[in-house]
């Protein structure tokens, strides 16, 4: 039988990260307060006092020359995770992400690759100021040569980070922060799903509800509160948003006939947007209505006392399931 320990979505991303770095003496951390602090989230908490300052790097407040330093490193066959403190300061690093790392690879014809893994804490529900809650996947995701991945629960926070630093390819690992104090099984033996899969994390007849990250546990509360009114809603984790795995949402929307995509980001050229273009090339006929999404507001991300209003609850995407019925 399997061994199964119940843990913080934090402490399982802390655990995955001290067995890649066990496994591997490449494996380096390195970002602003990772090393005495552990992180301004504590993520990387007690990792420099067991591995060493040179292995768990706490590196000058610049993004771009965390990002810069790891192109080198991983040149010279080292595995580099660089932590961004918050979603709203990986933009001073943007020119290097998508300039350098998203594509020495094909620039250097498959020769070079830059097995480099970049965290990310992203999305809001704790109340921060401006720059704390951001929702940059979209940026990442069309970007060729990124890789992006989100975790919605321990287990997957365990297996995806350890999984996210053997790849060969550069890596965005949006960790979903008002999460990370969530408990759940971590089966520490093995990982359910390869890395680049989506799941289903509950099956349902009715409507085919579409999320990740902060938002899985969000569509399973509505999904929940949708059963006492009699309507069975199937919640796909999609895990991977680059490159994005249909086969499961294609198969549920057939069975189902209507899609409900929810995200924290703005509608506007978002994640479900793509979502929605897919689906209705590849399920036309099976649709029952139009694919809805349940978005942020296209407005910047507006202050602490008003984030309630702005982000997806159960209320909206209950009623966008609803307004899905009234085709």
């Amino acid at each position: 039988m399997a061994a199964a320990e119940n843990l913080t979505l934090g402490k399982a991303l802390n655990n995955g990260l001290r067995r890649a770095m066990e496994r591997d003496d490449k494996v380096l951390i390195m970002g602003e307060d990772v090393g005495k602090l552990g992180g301004v989230f504590r993520i990387t908490d007690g990792l420099q006092k067991d591995f060493g300052d040179e292995r768990v790097i706490d590196t000058p407040l610049a993004e771009s020359g965390i990002i810069g330093t790891a192109v080198g490193l991983a040149i010279r066959g080292y595995r580099p995770v660089c932590e961004i403190q918050f979603d709203g300061f990986v933009y001073p690093a943007y020119d290097q992400i998508v300039s350098q790392v998203a594509k020495i690879h094909y620039r250097s014809q498959g020769k070079v690759s830059l097995p480099i893994v970049i965290r990310i804490p992203f999305g809001g529900g704790i109340g921060a100021v401006e720059h704390h809650s951001e929702s940059p996947e979209a940026y990442f995701s069309h970007t060729a040569g990124l890789k992006v991945v989100t975790c919605a629960n321990p287990d997957d926070a365990y297996w995806m980070i350890q999984q996210s630093i053997e790849s060969d390819d550069p890596i965005i690992f949006l960790e979903p922060k008002r999460r990370y104090w969530e408990k759940g099984p971590v089966n520490v033996d093995s990982a359910s799903l390869p890395l680049h899969a989506s799941r289903v994390a509950r099956p349902g007849t009715d409507v085919t509800v579409l999320a990740y990250g902060p938002m899985v546990r969000t569509a399973l509360d509505a999904a929940a509160a949708a059963e006492e009114d009699g309507r069975s809603l199937e919640v796909i984790d999609l895990r991977t948003l680059s490159p994005l795995d249909m086969r499961p949402v294609y198969e549920s929307v057939r069975r189902t006939g209507r899609a409900v995509v929810v995200h924290e980001a703005p509608g506007n050229v978002g994640i479900g947007a793509e979502l929605a273009a897919r689906i209705t090339e590849e399920c036309f006929y099976s649709l029952e209505a139009p694919v809805l999404r349940v978005t942020g507001f296209d407005t910047p991300y507006p202050a602490a006392r008003l984030e309630e209003e702005y982000l997806p609850d159960l209320d909206r995407v209950l009623d966008a399931v609803d307004r899905s019925f009234g085709f």
